[in-house]
């Protein structure tokens, strides 16, 4: 019996996109016909490709010899991927305990550009939580990591998110820049923060930051769940349980005792 043809979604563009720049890693300094010619296609075909490429930092041109390189982008691509796979790798354990121990879901945040990104996530165990997801992007002025990482962020990103528009998304969402600025400021001093339907209507997040072996935060982890179960025993619980796992992902990164309290007292 005939066997029933398999779809293909590929699309062409991409893939020949993706063709020249696997030729450029293995063949670098090409120019546009010999890239033609070692891939069969049309030259004007594979100069719109580098053009495009080069508009994005992923090719470089040698204006003197009129070849071919990658571009600084793939660099930049290649050392988050690496830096989120260990983040990952480090932070995998430790978030699981920090869910057991707390029974609420565990959020692991990053920065990316002017938006948070949740990379990892686990589940609360209460049958009302929080349902977050992995990939997920989120504003940096609203909820408990991405305000953290919005004060720990480069001043001159601070002021492009802060004199931007500022989403409403509840009535706590805090969208003044004067008033963002003094919480800022709290959150660097306390090494901690917490947010109470700001984002999500009804829900909490104790966040505390993760550094690296420099001392430079580079992501939050957080506790999130239902405000009707955010008493002040649970408020002081959760906060301890975050800043124990914060400490140890970070000391998982290379960041030492001794340093983690030095920056902590800064």
């Amino acid at each position: 019996m005939p066997m029933t043809a398999q779809p293909d979604y590929r699309i062409a563009a991409v893939d020949r996109t993706l063709v020249v720049m696997e030729s450029l890693a293995e063949h670098p300094d090409q120019g546009v016909t010999e890239i033609s010619e070692r891939l069969g296609m049309t030259k004007s075909l594979v100069f719109r490709i580098l053009q495009t490429l080069e508009g994005r930092g992923f090719a470089a041109r040698e204006a003197s010899r009129s070849t071919w390189s990658l571009g600084y982008r793939l660099t930049v691509l290649g050392e988050r991927a690496g830096h989120s796979a260990g983040l990952s790798q480090a932070a995998r354990p430790i978030m699981d305990v920090l869910r057991d121990a707390t029974s609420e879901s565990v959020n692991l945040i990053v920065r990316d550009g002017k938006k948070s990104l949740a990379v990892a996530t686990r589940d609360g165990r209460h049958s009302m939580r929080l349902f977050a997801v992995a990939g997920r992007y989120g504003p940096l002025h609203a909820g408990g990591g991405s305000v953290l990482l919005l004060a720990y962020a480069p001043r001159d990103m601070q002021e492009k998110i802060l004199g931007g528009t500022l989403r409403v998304y509840t009535d706590r969402t805090m969208t003044d820049p004067d008033q963002l600025r003094e919480r800022l400021e709290r959150i660097r001093q306390r090494g901690w923060h917490i947010a109470q339907s700001d984002l999500d209507e009804g829900a909490f997040s104790v966040a505390a930051p993760i550094r690296d072996a420099s001392g430079e935060v580079v992501a939050a982890i957080s506790v999130a769940g239902a405000v009707a179960r955010f008493d002040e025993e649970r408020r002081d619980l959760h906060l301890t349980a975050v800043l124990k796992a914060a400490e140890q992902i970070s000391n998982r990164l290379g960041l030492g005792p001794s340093a983690a309290s030095e920056y902590d007292q800064a």
